[in-house]
């Protein structure tokens, strides 16, 4: 068991009870945390009420197919990965999926060794670009100067580095106007004070 991947959710959906059993006991093992629907319907309510990480669906399913259940785990959550079961009559359908984002098909009878490593590529997937989005929305600040760098329309670590009152006129056209706060107002008084208490007292005359 990967424990980094403990707390991944996956919605595993397929109306035969036999897949929803085999392929949920596995994965279970493996620490990830299992909803099973066996229909399409119930399949869509569990997307409107969860956010799961992964979603697993059977494409061929009476009312609600796997397609529908594909485009609804994305218009839900566009970060859910999405892996389609498919048998071998439904090759086309299932090139079609992917088309419309699906992340991964697999043709069933699925094996164990298979599923758990199709499993793990998309979370690992799923991760970095998570990763990659928070990185892209940290605000790159000098530790030194406390310049910033904007790297809004450039590929992130390229931009170019302007100090604040700049960048804050460029982003949100405010003016940047000198102050102090409390505590800071508070030192610099006593820095004034100990400093005029060290001075030598005018000559007497």
């Amino acid at each position: 068991m990967r424990a980094d991947l403990k707390e991944h959710t996956i919605l595993l959906v397929d109306d035969d009870p036999y897949i929803l059993t085999g392929i949920g006991q596995s994965l279970e093992t493996e620490g990830y945390h299992i909803t099973t629907a066996e229909s399409g319907e119930l399949a869509l309510e569990l997307l409107k009420e969860t956010r799961f990480d992964l979603v697993i669906t059977d494409l061929v399913m009476e009312k609600i197919d796997g397609i529908q259940v594909l485009k609804q785990a994305k218009e839900m959550n566009p970060d859910s990965m999405v892996i389609i079961l498919t048998g071998y009559g439904d090759m086309t359908s299932a090139i079609d999926a992917l088309r419309l984002n699906a992340d991964d098909y697999m043709l069933k009878p699925c094996q164990p060794d298979e599923m758990s490593f199709r499993v793990g590529a998309c979370l690992d997937k799923l991760d970095l670009s998570r990763k990659i989005r928070l990185y892209e929305q940290i605000l790159p600040v000098c530790c030194v100067c406390r310049k910033i760098r904007d790297d809004e329309g450039r590929q992130p670590g390229t931009g170019k580095w302007m100090n604040v009152d700049h960048y804050l006129w460029k982003k949100a056209g405010l003016s940047v106007s000198s102050t102090y706060c409390p505590a800071c107002a508070q030192k610099a008084k006593s820095a004034v004070e100990q400093i005029n208490g060290r001075a030598d007292p005018p000559p007497e005359k």
